[in-house]
């Protein structure tokens, strides 16, 4: 590997870290840096799952202390996300790469607009007098699982959306259970894609550690955000990657 292609994974994979513990959608720097250096959609997307996990680990680790009043959820949530993550896997393996590469820009536009109308949603909820929503909270979560599986990017906004709709908490607490979900999604990505999926190892070695660096960096950054500006900086991160995906 040459020092340009080595110098574009290493930035690539902190900013991944950064942006997945500050709204998600790190995968946006990983995988165009992947196919950059000249691997195909496929090989791109598994290794990608296995080099971003190290930055999901870092980042849960690292906002722990916001599960401490979700534990009567918790179990449940873990489980429904893994379920999810197991489906969304085999549709990657399964599913031809120019089906991949068609849907994704349209999945990213479409849960961010999902995240800036939720405040809207749960108004209205509220005004009906269903306040926060169980089934769209688990149904989201699964859905959040799959297509955090098939393809990473955008996978924290699926989940706070799926959670703001369904617990009533602030969005910098539910950060700290959206970090638990995307680990749990993507540890059995990375667990079904070592095992089946063609892996580039030598890429894995040097994005994975940037990953984990960059999560610890952006957590620390996320918990201190007021909970207006988190929301404001998820929307245009989603915009503008779901955007640029799409005129490429």
């Amino acid at each position: 590997m040459d020092p340009q292609h080595l110098a574009l994974l290493l930035a690539a994979g902190f900013g991944a870290g950064l942006c997945n513990a500050i709204a998600g959608g790190g995968s946006l720097l990983t995988f165009p840096a992947l196919l950059a250096i000249g691997l195909p959609p496929v090989p791109a997307t598994v290794t990608n799952a296995v080099s971003v996990w190290p930055g999901y680990a870092g980042n849960a680790f690292a906002l722990r202390k916001h599960l401490t009043g979700f534990r009567p959820v918790l179990a449940r949530l873990v489980a429904v996300a893994a379920v999810g993550a197991v489906g969304g896997t085999v549709a990657l393996l399964a599913a031809p790469p120019e089906v991949f590469t068609a849907l994704v820009p349209y999945l990213i536009l479409s849960a961010t607009a999902l995240f800036a109308c939720q405040p809207l949603i749960t108004r209205r909820l509220a005004a009906r007098g269903g306040g926060p929503s169980a089934p769209l909270l688990y149904a989201g979560v699964f859905i959040g699982g799959v297509y955090g599986a098939y393809f990473n990017g955008g996978m924290g906004i699926v989940f706070l959306t799926a959670l703001a709709l369904g617990i009533d908490a602030v969005i910098g607490r539910l950060n700290g259970l959206k970090a638990l979900l995307a680990l749990t999604t993507g540890t059995a990505a990375m667990v079904s894609v070592s095992i089946f999926g063609p892996v580039d190892w030598l890429a894995v070695l040097i994005l994975a550690p940037a990953c984990l660096l960059g999560g610890f960096a952006g957590a620390r950054l996320a918990d201190r955000l007021r909970p207006i500006v988190f929301r404001v900086v998820v929307i245009a991160f989603g915009t503008a990657a779901g955007a640029a995906m799409l005129l490429t």
